[in-house]
């Protein structure tokens, strides 16, 4: 695809999606959103993809809209045309969401208002030890978008979300860490290292179970305890009769390590 604003690539069953504004900190302006969801829809349907990661180019890894586009009133993105309609970055999270691959968010720098949700919107976040995660929403007039009420509170429990939404006060990358925003601070420079390693363990395994283990958290907060066991009963009868399964058992006894189709 042929994006302003987007890259993405593919090695070892692993998508990378960039957001490449780096001259204004990855801010969403024009079809950087749209660019956004394309991107997403199109690692997700890709059956080679088993893992996501999503990361910003330059110093930042978003900082939320462009605030130039607020100002001129020329931000499109944001508007629908009808009232029925969607905005394009509830499609990403929604995308991210229902999607069966895990989504890792590589948090490389400054992640703000918008940016900030949609790295909360990903199922693992790592962060550089130059990150920062602000809810600056409050501060501007406007209400949190990108999911932030559905996904904060999730994360760090209700009165921590609270605090981050209502003061739009920063949180460092070791606070981000302590509060169980992100599930790891590496340093700078070994970020995408990092992230590349944990994709790379996360696509090394069985995809089936994988797939079913996203839906079963994602579906967490909805599902009761006879619901969450009898959808494990489900999942453990369809995993059961795979080819994975078999290679996974027969691996172990062989000593080696095992190799799975998807099948």
């Amino acid at each position: 695809m042929n994006w302003e604003y987007v890259l993405l690539s593919r090695q070892n069953k692993i998508a990378t999606i960039t957001l490449n504004r780096p001259e204004k900190y990855n801010a969403f302006a024009g079809r950087m959103r749209q660019e956004l969801l394309e991107a997403v829809k199109e690692a997700d349907s890709d059956p080679e993809v088993r893992v996501v990661v999503i990361t910003g180019a330059g110093k930042a890894f978003c900082s939320g809209g462009d605030v130039d586009e607020f100002i001129a009133g020329t931000g499109q993105a944001l508007f629908r045309n009808s009232p029925g309609e969607r905005y394009a970055m509830h499609d990403v999270v929604l995308t991210i969401n229902k999607s069966d691959k895990p989504f890792i968010a590589a948090v490389n720098g400054v992640a703000a208002g918008g940016g900030c949700n949609l790295a909360l919107s990903c199922d693992i976040r790592i962060a550089s030890e130059k990150a920062r995660f602000v809810q600056v929403f409050a501060r501007r007039g406007a209400f949190p978008d990108w999911g932030a009420i559905h996904f904060l509170p999730r994360l760090v429990g209700y009165s921590k979300a609270a605090e981050l939404l209502f003061t739009g006060e920063p949180v460092n990358s070791q606070e981000s860490l302590k509060i169980g925003l992100v599930n790891k601070v590496v340093p700078h420079e070994q970020l995408m290292e990092e992230t590349s390693q944990m994709a790379e363990r996360i696509a090394s395994n069985a995809p089936i179970p994988v797939n079913y283990i996203k839906r079963g958290l994602q579906d967490f907060y909805e599902s009761d305890l006879d619901q969450a066991l009898n959808y494990e009963s489900m999942c453990m009868s369809i995993c059961r009769n795979t080819d994975d399964f078999k290679e996974g058992f027969k691996a172990f006894l062989e000593k080696r390590e095992a190799v799975f189709n998807g099948k």
